[in-house]
């Protein structure tokens, strides 16, 4: 996930911007995401926050002109967004809107999904929208006055590698020189725990995202990563005893969603290509794109790793990749498991890019990886006929 060069996302087509169906589940998604942020999404009290009694209403009345029973209250609506998909809901949508299994909460914790927080974030209006980017763009313009790149990769691999910290640990990353210009930053973006993520008088990340894991009624854990949960149950990592540790504190939500996510997918794709014995940069340029990967005859890819669930967004929000530094080709990369999730995933990007990105290739990570294999391969043949 690198910063897209342009302030704003190209706005959708008419039938995205005006549908019923669209604003709708806009508002849903935001309400939701207030919903949790504010209160707890399992008990509800008059008078509601205004974002969900809005998103009710308008539920309500699609409901009542699709001729279907409307939810009785809130805690209705929120169950309806558990257990429903969003293919069964009263919604008249776009080609490539949802996908067949599509819920804006996880039926088993309770939580947004990944692409509730797309829905909230990633469309025009959103309350909260490109929060990440005003981060990642701030952050830039601190360390470029600087004149210092090795600042922004310490930032970035910060919130890719910890995307939570100890009241000791948030203290030294403030006091550490390296990232002397966005110490006001790192303030402001690393946010309090709240206790329901304490079990047993502990904080528990996800060994394998780094994320702190949710409590579950039947004492297991839940990951807020798709690909985690993808991979089978959470497996608990590094334990933070409350006692001992205090307050911890972790990344606002729209920087794990769409900085730490998609970084953990740039460092695994990463590691993959080094073990090929290719030289890979990470995040150069001040983040001109995710890596740039050197093959032994000096060719040079540049590759954006984009980890989103919802393929049209990603598609509206295509661009060109910077031609500077300099690469000889340039790929968009989406994780597998987005693929598979969702049918038709490239296929629906591609219909939704902007034409001044209609030659952009959207790669998964296997693919990439396949696609260097065979190049090196390539050369390791013409070295032996040379």
């Amino acid at each position: 996930m690198t910063l897209d060069h342009a302030d704003t996302v190209p706005l959708p087509p008419e039938e995205w911007a005006a549908h019923d169906g669209v604003p709708l589940l806009r508002t849903l998604a935001g309400a939701l995401i207030v919903l949790e942020v504010t209160t707890d999404l399992d008990t509800f009290s008059l008078p509601y926050p205004p974002e969900a009694q809005r998103a009710l209403d308008r539920t309500v009345l699609a409901c009542l002109l699709s001729q279907e029973a409307p939810p009785a209250g809130l805690t209705e609506l929120v169950d309806r967004c558990r257990t429903l998909p969003l293919v069964e809901w009263p919604l008249s949508l776009p080609p490539d809107a949802i996908g067949p299994e599509d819920q804006l909460l996880d039926e088993e914790s309770g939580r947004p999904t990944e692409l509730c927080h797309e829905w909230a974030w990633r469309t025009p209006d959103a309350a909260m929208e490109f929060r990440d980017r005003q981060i990642v763009r701030a952050a830039l313009r601190m360390c470029r006055e600087y004149g210092d790149e090795e600042a922004y990769t310490a930032f970035r691999g910060l919130l890719v590698h910890r995307p939570v910290l100890t009241w000791s640990e948030l203290y030294e990353a403030v006091e550490d020189n390296v990232l002397e210009p966005v110490r006001d930053l790192i303030r402001q973006i690393y946010r309090p725990v709240p206790g329901s993520y304490l079990q047993d008088g502990a904080y528990t990340c996800c060994e394998r995202c780094l994320t702190l894991l949710v409590p579950t009624q039947d004492r297991d854990w839940w990951c807020e990563r798709d690909r985690c949960r993808r991979q089978g149950p959470a497996p608990a990592g590094r334990r933070i005893l409350w006692e001992t540790a205090g307050e911890i504190f972790q990344l606002e939500r729209p920087l794990r969603q769409f900085v730490t996510g998609p970084g953990r997918a740039e460092v695994d794709l990463e590691r993959e290509l080094s073990t090929l014995g290719l030289d890979v940069r990470m995040w150069p340029g001040y983040d001109a794109y995710d890596l740039l990967v050197t093959f032994p005859d000096g060719h040079r890819w540049a590759i954006d790793v984009k980890d989103w669930a919802h393929p049209v967004f990603l598609g509206r929000s295509s661009r060109p990749v910077p031609s500077h530094p300099p690469h000889d080709e340039a790929f968009w990369s989406v994780p597998t498991h987005r693929v598979l999730a969702w049918p038709g995933y490239i296929a629906a990007f591609e219909r939704a890019r902007p034409a001044r990105a209609h030659e952009l290739p959207l790669l998964t990570d296997t693919d990439l990886v396949a696609r260097a294999r065979i190049r090196l391969h390539t050369l390791e043949e013409e070295t032996d006929r040379a």
